[in-house]
């Protein structure tokens, strides 16, 4: 098979799925990191939120990893419409007739749903707070000798902000769940594209993937939610 035959197939398209999505599962971890610190104590909580939004903004490396991030999440959403699409195409008309719930889980069989709803998730969030950080006018002030952007004080707003804020909470919170479904099936669907399948080692990547798809959501959610009811 010639290099653009195999770019073009089915398989480089599922490589390409699986990589990208193990890439996007890292970020999910290093970026719940960073969100945590909103939960911080207000006095603590502003100038480390504020501080480590500037690192992200201005050292090099990270923006190289921010512009990765931003590809691989178009790569992703992509990719995955178009293999959900010829899957669909592909299939038998008895299929329907199957019972496929027997032999599948919802979220397996939905993958591509998921995706979408993810990807309106995504474009609302950046516009929320990504577009600020971005071309905002957000106040700045000087913290270790760096004339730092203050985005936390309108995040912390943005969720306490009356019936608005309540809606976005619960729009962030049932997101999450959509995550958690994504993430449950696609942890180890992208390593079983990546031929990684033996024996010993598959129930551990089912048990991680469990363990992500769960802790990772929980974490995002809880925190408009700890915003919202707590702080």
């Amino acid at each position: 098979m010639s290099n653009s035959a195999f770019l073009s197939s089915s398989l480089a398209k599922k490589y390409a799925m699986a990589f990208t999505g193990l890439f996007l599962c890292l970020f999910l971890v290093i970026h719940l990191l960073g969100n945590l610190q909103l939960m911080f104590d207000p006095s603590e909580a502003k100038n480390a939120f504020n501080a480590y939004t500037f690192q992200m903004t201005h050292n090099p490396l990270i923006k190289v990893a921010s512009y990765i991030t931003y590809f691989a999440i178009l790569f992703h959403t992509v990719d995955g419409i178009i293999l959900t699409s010829k899957n669909k195409k592909s299939r038998p008309e008895k299929y329907a007739f199957n019972r496929p719930s027997a032999n599948s889980s919802w979220a397996s069989r939905n993958m591509g749903l998921l995706g979408i709803l993810l990807l309106f998730y995504i474009v609302s969030h950046m516009s929320h707070f990504w577009w600020q950080v971005k071309f905002g006018d957000l106040e700045t002030y000087l913290f270790e000798g760096n004339q730092i952007q203050d985005i936390y004080t309108p995040t912390i707003l943005f969720f306490k902000n009356g019936v608005y804020g309540l809606i976005w909470t619960i729009v962030y919170v049932v997101s999450m769940v959509v995550i958690a479904l994504h993430l449950a099936h696609g942890f180890q669907s992208a390593f079983q594209s990546l031929g990684l399948r033996h024996a010993r080692y598959t129930p551990i990547i089912k048990a991680v993937g469990m363990f992500m798809a769960i802790a990772i959501p929980a974490g995002f959610a809880f925190i408009p939610f700890y915003i919202r009811f707590i702080l």
